[in-house]
């Protein structure tokens, strides 16, 4: 393989038991499965008791829970010693907004004049900072002395905030707390009152100013030790669009670690390429993953199940009307405040332009019409704009102008984001472009994706609900433009469902009939008539999804999920005022359906589940053999049904997958086109790829010189050639490998 570029990756995520001792103990395991490199969640001192690390609260710590510097200098020679490399997860864009983050109590000390208070994206323009901490309103709390002072602390309960330097020896808290550097207020006030910029909607995140290069020296000085150490051979990342200037940030990036390969997290939306002038070597792969599920989708059974589902739930809107009402519902609530601070932002930018004079409901209206038109996460205008920034930027505008009594303000904005002249300018254009793939991954991802629940394998991240499946003229368009470097993931710790769970999905496209039939018995169960029929719709997909034969084991992972789904969907309960009742119903049928198929064996259920494990073990193939290289997310190689986090962070059994496995199980079929890449690694960096579909299945086929290797899914099995890797399922399709002229079974 070209120097640097993984053969495979294995995702690990940290906690919840796993630190570095525990990745050292199963470095056999990831040698013997045939992965070159270990890529671990972010390893940087996080909150206490955090479940994920990203809530970082010192960027230039290794955190003790996980076994701190030591152990994971240990962790690295370890992996080494077995031939094995280390891709790290970075989080440039945020750290922890919580009092356990050094950098921010020295803020909230000194203020301005703090070292730190550069590192943290703050707008000290809008006052002190605002810290929506306190339970209760600030002025009932301290009418009913809820607040003291003492050795330079303000405090409520078992909070402590740090005092100012010079703060007035007073009695009077009121006094005091309004000599502050900050501003105590009710935790309400995070819709629309915070003066931070945060991470999506999650104000205990808070961004950092990594466009400063002093800022970025800081936060990045561990992660450039650990790589000028050899501890460290790759970086992923995180939310590379929540940045200023993603481009200029990567330079820097670059220059600091020039043989370095940097992934970057970048959801591409249609046709949408990564920007040219990047210094990465890919992304993370979500749009792999969408062309895989779009790939082994029937196009044909979608018509029907689209035809089934409106019968069934009523719906009649499209996907794209359903996102622009999420959109709209998003900014009027979770994203508030990032419009506000974007009207205000707009009243300096364009303040005495000859072209118009906005009022603040001028400026709301045309903010708001700009961030709904935005069809992908955002643009990329810093002192100037790329032609392509031009025209979409363009584009969005006159699609913004519909509707409107004028489109003087939308295109007053627009040129002014354009072509930056001033520093107020240069902030609106910024923001606007931080704050545009915020609201879409908001609002597509965690709204519009659980309110319109057709067929939910193209309700993914990544993906489009509406374009579920894919033509080969496109797919062999896509995958001309793959390079080695890119990454190939199915599952991973942000997908809404495993791959597993979702090719399970897919089979209803496949055997429509049988879905309308489980659809249909669930809704003669007697607790189906108190729950609304879009929900059993989604509550009998979600079932299936993670279905084991046993109803005990999933009773609670779906309960959860229904809990989650229906918050994020926003229709009647939401995370700060749920449903409690709607939500009981859907989670008692949710019940009552997994004891009927436990009770009863369905066909229909059966045959979905065949032709499922027959899609997933093609989905595998195209993972493994397609342009780029695997990412193999901890314990999908042995199988994993698993819905949305933290559904997908279940801890992993891999006592039990370190067990021989059976010929046909995923593990050995995992194991074995490891081999196979690792064997013939320099044919598939190099072969052209090509994929036909038919009546009867899909095949991809490498090609270079006198060598093919075809992976083929097929309803109708062929005789299973000698040299192949085949299996053939209960439903009567069939997947093989075949690589010609090498006999791969002699070869694992």
């Amino acid at each position: 393989m070209t120097p640097h570029i993984p053969l495979a990756t294995y995702r690990i995520q940290l906690r919840d038991g796993v630190d570095f001792a525990r990745v050292s103990s199963l470095l056999p395991y990831l040698k013997t499965l045939g992965v070159s490199h270990l890529y671990l969640s972010p390893i940087f001192m996080a909150g206490a008791g955090s479940t994920h690390g990203y809530d970082i609260t010192d960027p230039t710590r290794i955190d003790p829970a996980l076994g701190g510097r030591e152990g994971f200098e240990a962790l690295a020679r370890a992996a080494q010693a077995q031939g094995l490399g280390i891709i790290l997860d970075i989080v440039p864009n945020h750290t922890a907004f919580t009092l356990e983050n050094p950098w921010l109590l020295d803020v909230l000390k000194h203020g301005q004049d703090s070292r730190h208070a550069r590192h943290f994206d703050i707008d000290w323009d809008a006052g002190p900072l605002v810290l929506p901490f306190l339970p209760e309103p600030f002025e009932k709390m301290l009418s009913e002395g809820s607040f003291s002072a003492s050795d330079g602390a303000w405090r409520f309960g078992d909070v402590s905030v740090p005092l100012a330097d010079g703060s007035p020896a007073t009695d009077d808290l009121r006094v005091l707390h309004d000599a502050q550097h900050w501003r105590l207020v009710h935790f309400d006030m995070e819709r629309d009152g915070i003066t931070h910029r945060r991470f999506f909607n999650v104000t205990s995140l808070i961004g950092m100013r990594v466009e400063d290069r002093q800022v970025f020296e800081d936060t990045h000085s561990l992660i450039f030790d650990l790589v000028r150490s050899d501890l460290v051979q790759g970086l992923r990342v995180d939310h590379i669009d929540g940045l200023a200037d993603p481009r200029t940030y990567l330079q820097w990036l670059h220059q600091a670690l020039p043989d370095t390969p940097v992934w970057v997290e970048k959801i591409l939306v249609g046709d949408e390429t990564l920007p040219p002038e990047w210094e990465t070597v890919g992304t993370t792969g979500y749009e792999a993953a969408r062309l895989i599920a779009r790939l082994l989708t029937d196009p044909a059974g979608i018509g029907t199940l689209d035809a089934m589902w409106r019968q069934a739930t009523g719906i009649d809107t499209d996907f794209r009307a359903e996102l622009r009402q999420a959109k709209l519902d998003v900014l009027d609530n979770e994203l508030a405040a990032e419009r506000r601070q974007l009207r205000d932002m707009a009243a300096a930018a364009t303040r005495g332009s000859p072209v118009a004079e906005p009022g603040p409901e001028s400026l709301r209206e045309a903010i708001t019409a700009l961030l709904v038109a935005m069809p992908r996460y955002r643009s990329y205008v810093t002192d100037t704009a790329r032609p392509e920034d031009r025209a979409l930027l363009r584009a969005v505008a006159d699609d913004a102008a519909e509707g409107l009594r004028s489109r003087a303000v939308v295109d007053l904005l627009t040129d002014v984001m354009l072509d930056p002249r001033t520093d107020e300018a240069r902030t609106l254009a910024r923001r606007f472009q931080q704050v545009s793939g915020a609201l879409l991954a908001k609002a597509q991802e965690d709204t519009a994706g659980f309110r319109w629940t057709r067929y939910l394998p193209a309700n993914e991240v990544g993906a489009e609900p509406d374009e579920p499946s894919v033509t080969a003229v496109e797919a062999n368009a896509f995958l001309a433009h793959r390079r080695p470097s890119d990454m190939t993931l199915v599952s991973t710790h942000d997908t809404k469902r495993s791959g597993d769970s979702r090719m399970r999905l897919v089979a209803i496209s496949h055997l429509p009939q049988a879905f309308k039939a489980l659809y249909d018995a669930a809704g003669a169960l007697p607790s189906a008539e108190g729950v609304e029929p879009r929900w059993r719709w989604y509550v009998v997909q979600s079932a299936l999804a993670i279905w084991t034969g046993d109803g005990d084991g999933s009773a609670d992972r779906l309960n959860r999920h229904i809990e989650k789904a229906m918050r994020e969907a926003k229709l009647t309960s939401f995370w700060s005022n749920p449903d409690e009742a709607a939500e009981a119903a859907a989670q008692a049928f949710a019940g009552d359906l997994l004891d009927a198929w436990g009770r009863d064996p369905d066909p229909a259920l059966q045959s979905l589940l065949d032709r499922g494990e027959a899609l997933a073990f093609m989905q595998l193939a195209l993972q493994m053999l397609m342009p780029g290289f695997p990412d193999i997310y901890r314990g999908d190689e042995g199988g994993l049904l698993a819905l949305t986090d933290p559904d997908n962070r279940l801890p992993v059994d891999w006592d039990a997958l370190s067990a021989r496995p059976d010929p046909d199980a995923k593990l050995h079929w995992t194991q074995a086109l490891l081999s196979l890449r690792r064997k013939h690694a320099d044919f598939l960096q190099g072969a052209e790829a090509r994929i036909s579909i038919g009546e009867n299945g899909i095949r991809l086929v490498r090609i270079q010189g006198d060598r093919q290797l075809v992976a083929a899914f097929s309803v109708r099995p062929a005789a299973p050639r000698e040299e192949s890797l085949s299996r053939a399922f209960a439903d009567g399709s069939q997947v093989q490998v075949t690589l010609n002229p090498i006999k791969i079974r002699g070869n694992f």
